[in-house]
């Protein structure tokens, strides 16, 4: 059964930490302008309200991962997932976004129509199967580019002969004890980063068992320069300058990582020895094959990694799985590693645009045939934007990024009376993966689903926000990708009408 909802100017897929910041730009940009938001789930929050394993955090500092129009107020930069799920509420609550959201509606498909210059979105409700339908005049995408309801983990052998419980993080039980067990933990990323010294300290002897190792540092989880400035200057002000600080810091690491990668690793390698009990073997277990930032960097608030290792809490191994057994785990190099429990954090599956099929004029979107538009629209898609953060900082840089600058694009085209505005792809520029210089697990599996990038700007994706602000804060709305249209002439005219 389908059921016809409401027509609104722009429709927001999504009610995480995009989706609000989305809302909260275009209602103070637009205050008569309506809008509402699909979410597929029954809560505000997105990954802060889905991830509930022990320890869940940010792995960015909440100066720069929390929104640029409203100060983060916490004690603690290195924030934990209730704190950040708050913080997002609040936001909602605030500004009386959460009014506008549709739970349990989940975004299926978008069909965009020339003719009459709007999207139909279908949405299936979650509690009845029922699929209603919504109009408007612009459609923005914030669903992430995480699969939730399907964890990536490895087909291991003989997982069923074993006697415990097998866990993925993404599906945490709620009454697991860990005190007094031996738990492998399967993963090197940042998740298991998190959970390893979270699990020890709740009693628990953790064996990280990784492939191959990440680059995992240590950093303050408190901002002493942002809790200082705050007691002299007014909160906007102080945020302002810690959320500057930061931005400079991590960008300044990320360019000295990709331009002097051997120096680097130098670097690394010397911190680690620092932090790590005398004698340990480095090269085995914390130096990757890669150069820093070819993947995310992990991070350990205080050291707490460390810290769970010198404790003798936590050992790490670096080997591959041949077999479970009824106790445990059998190695390739031979090895035995005696389990109560097994934690899979082998990593998440990408699923672009929450899996909602894209429709043009009739003609489907095949997401690997159009080229992404200054990372947040896609070529010859009309009224259409979307937000996938840096892999290199804090996913909300990019996103208050691009939610200014579609507000930009939305007050050009009411000034000018266009009604729609559409990226056009030019032959002569050369196509790549997006990620073409991020090479994790999951992004590799899942690239073919992804839109491509081009080998020059507009459609070259740039892992750097200082360029971004430039570009997307401040650079024209009207250069020769994008051509507009109004209602009354069905024939597109220049960018510059």
């Amino acid at each position: 059964m389908t059921i016809a909802g409401e027509h609104v100017d722009v429709l927001i897929v999504g009610a995480g930490l995009s989706g609000i910041g989305a809302a909260h730009h275009l209602q103070r940009a637009f205050p008569r302008r309506t809008y509402t938001i699909l979410e597929s789930r029954d809560a505000i929050g997105g990954t802060w309200d889905l991830f509930r394993y022990p320890g869940i955090r940010s792995d960015s500092d909440m100066y720069t991962l929390g929104y640029r129009f409203r100060p983060w107020l916490g004690e603690m930069a290195i924030a934990d997932g209730h704190d950040i799920l708050h913080y997002v509420r609040d936001t909602a609550a605030d500004a009386g976004i959460d009014r506008h959201i549709r739970f349990g509606h989940r975004a299926v498909r978008a069909e965009w129509s020339s003719a009459d210059n709007r999207w139909t979105v279908q949405a299936e409700h979650s509690d009845t199967r029922e699929i209603v339908t919504f109009t408007a005049g612009f459609l923005m995408c914030c669903s992430g580019y995480y699969r939730y309801d399907e964890p990536y983990t490895p087909d291991f052998a003989g997982v069923g002969r074993f006697a415990g419980p097998v866990i993925h993080p993404q599906h945490w039980p709620d009454t697991l004890d860990v005190a007094g067990k031996r738990i492998v933990l399967i993963g090197s990323g940042a998740t298991a980063v998190t959970l390893a010294p979270a699990l020890t300290a709740q009693g628990a002897h953790v064996t990280m068992l990784q492939r191959s190792p990440s680059y995992i540092l240590s950093a303050p989880a408190r901002d002493d320069l942002a809790v200082l400035v705050r007691k002299y200057l007014p909160a906007r002000v102080a945020y302002a300058v810690a959320r500057g600080k930061n931005i400079a810091l991590s960008t300044t690491i990320y360019q000295l990582c990709q331009r002097y990668p051997k120096a680097m690793r130098k670097q690394i390698r010397g911190w680690q020895q620092r932090w790590l009990p005398p004698g340990y073997d480095i090269d085995t277990h914390f130096t990757p094959s890669y150069n820093p930032w070819d993947q995310r960097l992990c991070l350990a608030p205080n050291g707490d990694f460390f810290r769970a290792i010198r404790k003798g809490e936590l050992d790490v191994v670096t080997d591959r799985v041949d077999t479970f057994t009824e106790n445990g785990l059998t190695l390739a190099s031979g090895a035995t590693l005696d389990a109560d429990i097994v934690i899979t954090a082998t990593g998440l599956n990408l699923l672009a645009f929450g899996g909602m099929d894209l429709v043009v004029d009739g003609r489907p979107v095949t997401l690997s045939d159009h080229m992404a538009y200054k990372a947040m629209m896609l070529s010859d898609v009309p009224n259409f934007a979307y937000i996938i953060g840096y892999t290199n900082a804090s996913w909300t840089l990019k996103a208050d990024l691009v939610c200014e600058y579609v507000v930009r694009l939305l007050r050009h085209m009411d000034t000018r009376g266009y009604t729609r505005c559409t990226p056009v792809r030019d032959p002569s520029v050369g196509a790549a993966p997006l990620f073409v210089n991020f090479n994790p697990g999951y992004v590799q599996r899942a690239a073919s689903q992804f839109p491509i990038q081009g080998t020059r700007a507009p459609w070259r994706l740039r892992m750097n926000y200082l360029r971004d602000l430039v570009a997307l804060r401040h650079g024209t709305i009207t250069d020769s990708a994008m051509s507009f249209a109004r209602a009354q002439r069905r024939d597109v005219v220049s960018s510059e009408g």
